[in-house]
């Protein structure tokens, strides 16, 4: 599987994990079902595809909502990536008034040893 792309739906964040560009892009609201389930795909992706020699990732997450459930996979991804050695970034967009989600980015960016870019939106 050398790529994902997912349409983001109601409870589902669009998804888009390529190597050409190197890329994992979350966009939307995270509140699946099973969240465990949903996921497991990008966790696969990632273990298949983030070497120390793979080049540069770029991740891309602007996510409007998530759960918990959510939080916790985000997590368990992003602790994923930084563990295979791959390097990356973690573009984290947050609409400017949304001070959950830049918490949410500055609680994440304390967290992983991954670069962050917390970049601030207009609202739409």
């Amino acid at each position: 599987m050398n790529e994902i792309r997912l349409q983001g739906t109601a409870k589902t964040p669009e998804v888009v994990c390529t190597l050409a560009p190197f890329v994992l892009m979350l966009s939307g609201r995270s509140i699946p079902e099973n969240s465990i389930e949903f996921y497991q795909p990008m966790m696969d992706w990632v273990d298949t595809h983030c070497k120390p020699a793979s080049g540069q990732l770029d991740i891309k997450i602007r996510l409007e909502y998530f759960n918990t459930s959510s939080s916790k996979c985000l997590m368990d991804l992003l602790k994923r990536i930084e563990k295979s050695g791959a390097a990356a970034e973690v573009s984290w967009y947050y609409e400017e008034e949304d001070e959950d989600m830049l918490e949410a980015g500055e609680d994440y960016d304390a967290i992983i040893d991954i670069p962050f870019r917390l970049i601030a939106t207009e609202a739409l």
